[in-house]
């Protein structure tokens, strides 16, 4: 195989030779399956999907690898699915990081403007956010993003792109993303015995709200709840930036084995029952509807009220929102988000969800799906996949942006670096 360029999401033709293209490569590892997605984006950051592999996942659980051997294979089921879509070898990607260990913290940072003419250049935006970074973060966790969420200029707030202006102190507030340290090697290796280098680990949530937030909604104050199988991955915004992240042990299997306890049937009929049948409003449920049960061990099956089915599934639900709403109060925005919650990942899709979450949380409540991209987009512009579709945003945001405003600072590593002067390179 030809050398690929150090840093970069790169795949290769059949024939070994580096595509000289701006091509991205996202792998989203849930606990319900591992999606891999190979995008082209062009000079303004359009996104077109040309490869793509969404297997069913086993090894993971709540976000988290409990098996190697499992996982690898689950991710490279993905990756052959997308390479032989596209006709691409793929060789890096960016790649999620869920689980309910991942969490966060705000800190700020400050240097002195340097140069003789005092105006601020990426050096010092640099320094402040390595100042910003070196907060006490335990030894058994790992930094997965240091974004900057604004800037003071010599004590004036509200600094989006501080980049030659005039000032003698520089002062930063950012956004710090970190992980186990132990969860983040265990992928690591997974990906890296699939093959695949890593450009950038990027926390689910953030991902996800690439794809399906707007730059409104992120500058009024909006939530973001990818409600998955195993976790529900929550990131707060205001101003433009991330100001909170965290994880929670709930997502659509919960549900699912609630049914199945419930109604007394396995899981897979109960994942059958809340898919085709389930609703989070008992009240839109009238008492004549009747669902068939799988009775576990008999031969014949039974019927079960509609309404049973949904109680079941209204009252896990409920118990979501208000653990989302305690998130929310905990970060200290309760009353303070006018865009209110937007649902994505599978679980967002039982019908009544939003009209729960607006009754929950006293506002607004709504279901997104990914948009934005063209290509092999079928079944793809659907919630379950806005965490992966998201990666791919990201990459394309990374390669084109240059604003410190809006997470450049983010990779912890220097790799992400390399990657988007190599891309720049390729567009002049």
């Amino acid at each position: 195989m030809g050398a690929v360029l150090e840093g970069a999401a790169a795949v290769t033709n059949g024939r070994g030779d580096v595509e000289r293209e701006a091509v991205l490569v996202a792998i989203d590892v849930g606990t319900s399956k591992v999606v891999a997605l190979i995008g082209e984006v062009t000079r303004d950051g359009a996104l077109t999907i040309i490869g793509k592999g969404a297997p069913t996942a086993s090894g993971l659980k709540k976000g988290v690898v409990i098996n190697i051997d499992q996982t690898v294979s689950s991710i490279r089921g993905a990756i052959d699915s997308a390479e032989r879509l596209s006709g691409y070898k793929l060789e890096s990607a960016f790649v999620s990081v869920g689980g309910n260990h991942v969490s966060s913290q705000n800190s700020r940072g400050a240097v002195a403007v340097s140069g003789p003419r005092r105006e601020v250049s990426r050096e010092d935006v640099d320094r402040a956010t390595e100042v910003a970074r070196a907060v006490t973060i335990p030894s058994n966790r790992e930094v997965l993003h240091v974004l900057p969420r604004g800037f003071v200029v010599d004590g004036q707030e509200g600094v989006k792109d501080p980049l030659g202006m005039s000032a003698i102190r520089l002062e930063v507030e950012t956004h710090i993303v970190h992980a186990s340290a132990t969860a983040v090697q265990n992928l690591t290796k997974c990906v890296g015995m699939a093959n695949v280098r890593i450009d950038e680990l990027v926390a689910s949530s953030l991902a996800a709200g690439e794809a399906v937030l707007s730059d409104m909604e992120r500058e009024l104050g909006v939530a973001v709840a990818d409600i998955g199988a195993g976790t529900t991955d929550l990131a707060l915004f205001m101003d433009g930036s991330p100001l909170h992240t965290a994880v929670l042990p709930i997502g659509g299997n919960n549900v699912t084995n609630d049914v199945a306890i419930g109604l007394k049937t396995n899981l897979a009929a109960a994942e059958e029952m809340k898919i085709r049948h389930g609703t989070a409003d008992p009240t839109g449920v009238s008492d004549e509807e009747e669902v068939t049960v799988e009775v576990i061990g008999e031969g014949e099956d039974r019927t079960a009220p509609r309404s049973e089915l949904a109680s079941i599934i209204e009252a896990r639900m409920r118990e979501l929102f208000e653990k989302l709403g305690d998130e929310i109060e905990r970060a200290g925005h309760a009353g303070r988000l006018p865009a209110g919650l937007v649902l994505t990942g599978g679980a967002s899709q039982l019908a009544g969800a939003a009209g729960l979450g607006r009754e929950v949380l006293k506002m607004p409540v709504r279901v997104a799906s990914p948009s934005g991209v063209g290509g092999l987009t079928d079944h793809l512009l659907e919630p379950a996949y806005s965490t992966s579709i998201g990666l791919l945003m990201w990459g394309a945001r990374v390669v084109t942006e240059t604003e410190p405003g809006r997470y450049e600072s983010a990779p912890a590593g220097g790799s992400l670096g390399r990657f988007r002067d190599w891309m720049r390179g390729l567009f002049p």
